[in-house]
């Protein structure tokens, strides 16, 4: 009988299944494409690519790793290092940019060497040595910046290289991205080096024994791996137009999702370059196409872990050891029946969560007409009359105090029959508010209102929204003037400020050391009210002493432990003001556990989150608004903005059962700021 001596043109073509991506991502494009407004348009392609970028640049440097069966844990915590190297000699130390770009190029080259260092000569586990990296990196940044540093105001030229687009469409960023492409593709597929790498894989001790030089190619490969990761946090800075010790967190394990699913095993041995092109826009253009369709961008989350789970699984049991055999010819031909059961059984799981996805999307559809129907609501200009849809992004999601704003923009939206989409990052993150804002131009929503984290590194892609038609409006932190139409103020920054202070002189008698707890040092609305803070010291009260201003990141955990610094630091301090809602709290059970009944907690909080600690005699007092009613006044702001009824100039805005709210050039004012405390606060349940 013959001897089979080459694979089918599938199997060369696609030797670990990657044409199940292929259809995968046709089967995405055709959902979203239905689903998703815009979604197949030449711009949403590009920007289906510029969304994966940073993220492609480390998958492909991991992907010649995880072949020969290592892995890379510090890519992640490498881009922040880089990123803090970057902005702290470009602003502190004075540098020229174009040289404190390759000083982060130089640290990336240095953090691949200690990996390369540990792994290929000492021959730790790769595992452990870049778990131990990945602290040790993003242990520096932090150190580095404290943790709150933020670099920012890059020249527009630097910039362009993250945010600037070719002939008005190709973003310039996706230049470097394929430029990588190639040179791995070249690198892993076309080398007798990229060869030797699949041999490593399989077997490093035979690689040796078979006269390959295995530690030089592994060095060459970390080493590779620091110096793209340190370009991928150029770029990153780029983009964002700041640089921060929190860059890349998360990027890592989802550079690793994307080789996996891509085709590499995990296990080593083979992989290819394409594979993990593939499934980067895999999981990408499920993000963008979620977002487009109106769906929760969570999902996308659930699907590639379930993807990548079910890829795992199945690479272990295609390459399980096989009993012996006896006919070569009849194992050949059960192995290749496998494989493809198994891709197709991969292709069934994903089309089912993928139709999931679209029917859920009608489903809410419908059941919005049914409400509507149900309420009375009828559009006014028969059934081709054009609904406004009305984009507000919070900080976070989750954080209690826009939870409440989200009720009252909901009660808004009913109200005038407007869509609202309600998406956002679910923790701090202002890469992940660009990328929503993104998606909302491609979609072209009428209207825009973002709660800003990063006031600098938002405002580029919220000019581009307003270049678009798009009316754009800011709310409870405001982006740069030129950014947004108008922002809705809960209070002014002074006023915020004034009371805030005015509240500490009280309980301190105008005298004594106080510390502030802050969401983060990027804040743009936390750091309004901390200037207006310090001025009201200055003038009024030259007595009391501001110790320390510390970061909370918006998580209640980190302002307890935050707070639990600064009573062992600053033992003087007898008040502690945090300025963000789940700081106070937070704060409060640090003083409560601390057992100091002389320091008082203050802040911006909501009443729920509150209530005990009042009660117990721990919190004073809180400053605040109603939450709902800004949301609530949100909405109209936005509504008013999209039809025209809302112009620069106008000295007032009706919005409905708050009446008329004034506007003040560009902003739309809630009211003055109100104090809860032991009196008053069981009268508020938000």
């Amino acid at each position: 009988m013959p001897i089979k001596t080459e694979g089918s043109w599938r199997a060369r073509l696609f030797p670990n299944n990657e044409w199940a991506l292929v259809l995968v991502i046709a089967v995405e494009c055709a959902i979203f494409g239905a689903t998703g407004r815009n979604f197949l348009t030449a711009a949403n392609g590009f920007e289906v690519a510029r969304l994966g970028v940073e993220l492609g640049l480390i998958a492909f440097a991991l992907t010649p790793i995880i072949i020969t069966g290592g892995i890379d844990l510090s890519v992640g915590s490498m881009m922040a290092l880089a990123a803090v190297v970057l902005g702290g000699l470009w602003r502190d130390g004075h540098w020229p940019l174009p040289a404190a770009v390759l000083a982060a190029l130089g640290v990336g080259l240095a953090g691949g060497g200690l990996n390369a260092l540990l792994i290929a000569r000492f021959r730790f586990p790769p595992l452990i040595v870049t778990l131990g990296t990945f602290s040790l990196f993003r242990g520096i940044a932090e150190g580095l910046t404290r943790g709150i540093e933020n670099y920012s105001g890059f020249d527009p030229r630097f910039l362009f290289w993250g945010q600037g687009y070719v002939g008005g469409l190709i973003p310039t960023q996706l230049f470097v991205l394929v430029s990588v492409f190639l040179f791995y593709a070249h690198l892993v597929h076309r080398t007798a080096f990229g060869r030797s790498l699949r041999a490593i894989g399989f077997s490093a001790e035979g690689a040796r024994y078979a006269g390959i030089r295995v530690a030089r190619q592994l060095a060459c490969l970390y080493v590779l791996s620091g110096f793209v990761s340190a370009l991928a946090a150029i770029i990153y800075v780029a983009h964002l137009g700041q640089a921060k010790s929190d860059a890349g967190t998360g990027y890592e394990l989802m550079a690793i999702t994307s080789v996996v699913i891509g085709g590499t095993s995990i296990f080593g041995g083979h992989g290819t370059i394409w594979g993990t092109a593939l499934g980067l826009f895999a999981i990408v253009i499920l993000q963008n196409g979620l977002r487009l369709s109106g769906q929760p961008a969570e999902l996308a989350g659930v699907l590639t872990g379930a993807l990548l789970i079910a890829t795992i699984l199945i690479d272990r049991v295609v390459r399980r050891p096989k009993a012996p055999q006896v006919a070569q010819m009849n194992a050949e031909e059960n192995t290749e029946v496998r494989n493809s059961q198994i891709a197709v059984l991969s292709i069934v799981i994903l089309l089912a969560a993928l139709i999931v996805a679209g029917s859920n999307w009608f489903l809410i559809n419908s059941l919005r007409r049914e409400l509507r129907s149900a309420t009375g609501e009828r559009a006014t200009a028969g059934p081709a009359a054009h609904r406004t849809v009305i984009a507000m992004m919070p900080k976070a999601k989750g954080d209690p105090y826009f939870i409440s704003c989200k009720q009252g923009a909901d009660e808004a939206a009913r109200e005038l029959g407007v869509e609202l989409l309600w998406d956002g990052p679910t923790e701090l993150d202002p890469a992940k508010q660009n990328e929503v804002v993104e998606a909302w131009i491609t979609r072209g929503v009428d209207a825009i209102a973002v709660s800003v984290e990063n006031r600098v590194g938002i405002s580029t892609v919220l000019r581009k929204a307003r270049e678009r038609g798009i009316k754009v409006l800011t709310w409870d932190a405001d982006a740069e003037r030129d950014a947004r139409d108008f922002f809705v103020n809960q209070a002014t920054p002074q006023g915020i400020g004034y009371t805030l202070t005015d509240e500490a002189a009280r309980i301190l008698g105008g005298r004594g050391e106080f510390a502030i707890i802050t969401a983060s040092l990027s804040a743009a609305n936390q750091n309004e009210w901390i200037k207006y803070i310090k001025e009201r010291l200055a003038q009024k009260y030259p007595d009391l002493k501001l110790v320390a201003i510390q970061p909370s990141e918006g998580d209640r955990d980190r302002a307890f432990a935050e707070t639990q610094t600064v009573l062992k630091v600053y033992p003087n301090v007898r008040l502690i003001m945090a300025i963000a809602a789940p700081a106070v709290p937070g704060a409060a059970e640090a003083v409560k556990q601390a057992g100091r009944r002389d320091v008082k907690v203050i802040g911006l909080s909501l009443p729920s989150m509150c209530r005990t600690y009042i009660h117990e005699g721990i919190i004073e007092s809180i400053v605040l608004w109603n939450t709902r009613d800004l949301g609530y006044l949100t909405v109209y702001a936005a509504q008013a903005a999209a039809t025209g009824r809302l112009k620069r100039g106008d000295r007032q805005l009706e919005a409905g059962r708050l009446g008329r709210v004034e506007v003040a050039d560009d902003e739309v004012r809630l009211g003055a700021p109100f104090i809860f405390n032991r009196e008053n606060i069981d009268r508020f349940d938000f």
